[in-house]
């Protein structure tokens, strides 16, 4: 995007129909490229009402499509899942409604292929040093404390 170009209402309002309809948006990212497309707050608003309106943009749509993305690609757990959402201003309400999308058994096998395969990849000998690595691996991932030290407990004994 060229930051000195200047763009019309309506010239801006349909690069956000298409920056929307490309993937799902959050209201912080489509108020940050508005930014950097130096709109003025009184057409800011004025586009972010058409998006709402016309449905380009919707937090709980975004919440679910990047809890799932996350989830099943990149395999967060629950506690990075709400930070991330949280980062982007998505308020707690939605934040939970979307942590739905993820099935209890559907978490807990994920979980449990994740450490299993992390741990085949350690190459470390020393135990304390090898459970430090998986545990490090897997908080950094998102996943509830309890759950892996349990699985250490378990794996590493």
């Amino acid at each position: 995007m060229n930051p000195s170009k200047t763009y019309t209402v309506d010239e801006a309002q349909k690069r956000l129909e298409r920056y929307c309809a490309y993937q799902e948006r959050c209201h912080k990212d489509v108020i940050q490229k508005l930014y950097e497309m130096r709109m003025i707050p009184e057409a800011r608003d004025q586009i972010i009402v058409h998006l709402l309106k016309h449905d380009f943009l919707n937090e709980e749509r975004f919440a679910k499509a990047f809890v799932r993305g996350k989830f099943r690609i990149k395999k967060w757990g629950k506690q990075r899942l709400k930070l991330e959402l949280k980062r982007k201003d998505i308020n707690r309400t939605l934040i939970d409604i979307a942590l739905k999308e993820i099935t209890d058994e559907e978490y807990f096998n994920t979980f449990q292929e994740l450490a299993a395969k992390k741990l085949d990849s350690i190459r470390e000998t020393n135990l304390q040093k090898k459970r430090k690595k998986l545990a490090d691996y897997l908080l950094y991932r998102g996943w509830e404390s309890h759950l892996v030290y349990d699985k250490i407990r378990e794996l590493i004994p």
